[in-house]
């Protein structure tokens, strides 16, 4: 991503992260996970890792963006005074080294967390769904690897018509058991599928509806799926 690129990529997280934050929507996301030590894949500007360490979890953040790790580590420190409890790795996720791979098998996470991925159509060719599968597929292989983790946490934003959210958990848990957590040991169940709706403007909600003409109802929302190792 180029210099301008990430000055971009930033300044829309930045945007869209004050707005869920103040919505509770990341409090939300950390209050659903269970353990106390964090791997967290991708950090933005730092919202998500500091709902996280607001819980008083043990957090190491992994991004391959120097900018994001260093807005992460100015948000942690105006909020708590100190980063002693998240530590920051500068890594690609798809290219791990030998002493990254070590650095977080000796972190010992008890929960892997990817949250809110963002892409931008230059990196992905346009195909941002593409994108996103693969990085949850290699998210959920890394998981899978690391003998401590004991879960997965996965979150998106999506729209769904909200009247058939319940119908909707059953395609979330089915879509990534066929898709992210394939031929892995770990098991998705309805009961960890949620739905939360986004704050959005009359304006949001009439180009959703017009994007989306056949589902009545349409809502945006974060979809969140806690998927478990099997025994």
């Amino acid at each position: 991503m180029s210099g301008a690129g990430v000055a971009e990529f930033l300044a829309y997280w930045q945007d869209e992260g004050e707005r869920y934050a103040r919505h509770g929507d990341y409090a939300w996301m950390a209050s659903l996970i269970p353990g106390r030590r964090i791997l967290e894949i991708g950090c933005g500007p730092g919202f998500s890792t500091q709902a996280l360490a607001a819980r008083g979890l043990t957090v190491l953040t992994l991004d391959a963006l120097p900018d994001c790790l260093a807005a992460v580590r100015e948000r942690i420190v105006a909020s708590a005074g100190d980063t002693a409890s998240v530590t920051l790795l500068s890594a690609d996720l798809t290219a791990l080294t030998e002493a990254q791979r070590g650095q977080i098998e000796a972190f010992a996470p008890d929960t892997v967390v990817c949250w809110l991925m963002g892409a931008s159509t230059a990196d992905t060719g346009g195909d941002v769904t593409a994108y996103r599968e693969k990085i949850h597929r290699r998210v959920a292989e890394l998981a899978a690897s690391l003998p401590s983790v004991r879960a997965l946490h996965l979150v998106d934003r999506t729209v769904i018509p909200w009247q058939a959210k319940d119908i909707g958990r059953d395609t979330l848990v089915n879509y990534h058991l066929g898709k992210t957590l394939r031929d892995l040991p770990f098991k998705a169940e309805q009961r960890h599928a949620l739905y939360r709706k986004l704050e959005g403007t009359a304006a949001d909600l009439a180009r959703i509806r017009k994007t989306y003409p056949a589902l009545k109802g349409a809502a945006p929302v974060l979809a969140s799926l806690l998927a478990e190792r099997k025994h």
